[in-house]
């Protein structure tokens, strides 16, 4: 994966073809670029991301925004109904407390990640 601009790019290698093929993963609107080389694929992705950001600008409209910071999630009422329990004996807020949880989940799977890299 890539990022520029806030804007995250995810790359697949066309092998037959040989050619990188990205799209911008993060924005609902959709950005691609491709490339036959790893440095020319880079200078494509910001050329992309620099031609929608313009081209946003030109008709007076709002880019994408990568992330909002906001998501809704859905899940069973008994898993809520946990979820509420905990954070209220943790003396939180249930948004905060799973905001920490997520946290956790993400810094435990980056340190597993980083580790197998390391083998």
């Amino acid at each position: 994966m890539m990022e520029y601009k806030g804007y995250i790019a995810r790359v697949e290698l066309d092998a037959e073809a040989r050619v990188f093929h990205g799209e911008v993963i993060n924005m609902r609107d959709v950005v691609t670029f491709e490339a036959d080389c790893v440095d020319e694929l880079l200078k494509e992705f910001h050329l992309s991301v620099d031609d929608y950001l313009d081209y946003c600008k030109e008709l007076g409209e709002d880019a994408s925004k990568p992330f909002s910071g906001k998501f809704v999630l859905r899940v069973d009422t008994d898993l809520h109904k946990e979820l509420f329990l905990r954070s209220q004996l943790e003396n939180k807020s249930l948004n905060s407390w799973i905001v920490e949880a997520l946290e956790e989940a993400v810094s435990n799977d980056t340190k597993r990640v980083i580790s197998h890299q390391s083998v």
